[in-house]
């Protein structure tokens, strides 16, 4: 019986590790109190520069989260010196009110797409750097502090 739970387990850790997550970063928002003038930047160097790649943005959020959608201003800096910025909408919860994403308790976690087959290339340090631009109804102004956001990051893995 020992044996056989061991080889199980063997079975299950290995069918869980993937070759294809180049690389995964997050940053907590202190508070989960989102500013809206603090982008939340992260760097990465070392990747293939020969095959493609798709890019997702990950999200925490918690029941404190007041929105459905969530829009997101995106940066993404090439070691060369050249920058491509996308304003990005997502859907947080379903229309019945329920959170999407996954997870248990009061966080769920949000991975989302963000450029798909994407080609790094140069050798260098990219920049990706992530900022939300949430507003009310009929107000001009972004909200200041998004409340409800745990953490923001990013993954890369290899495309197919």
């Amino acid at each position: 019986m020992g044996r056989y739970l061991l080889f199980v387990l063997f079975g299950v850790a290995a069918l869980s590790c993937s070759d294809t997550l180049q690389v995964s970063q997050y940053r907590a928002i202190k508070g989960a109190s989102w500013s809206k003038d603090e982008a939340v930047e992260f760097t990465f160097k070392e990747i293939d520069t020969t095959g493609n790649h798709n890019m997702f943005i990950t999200i925490r959020n918690d029941e404190t989260f007041p929105y459905s959608n969530l829009f997101l201003i995106a940066e993404m800096g090439y070691p060369n010196g050249q920058t491509f910025t996308d304003t990005l909408e997502y859907e947080m919860a379903s229309p019945d009110g329920r959170w999407l994403g996954k997870g248990f308790g009061t966080v769920k976690e949000n991975i989302l797409w963000y450029r798909e087959n994407i080609v790094f290339p140069v050798h260098g340090v990219y920049t990706l750097k992530i900022s939300h631009a949430m507003r009310k109804n009929g107000s001009v102004n972004g909200v200041v502090a998004l409340q409800g956001i745990t953490d923001v990051g990013f993954e890369i893995e290899k495309g197919k």
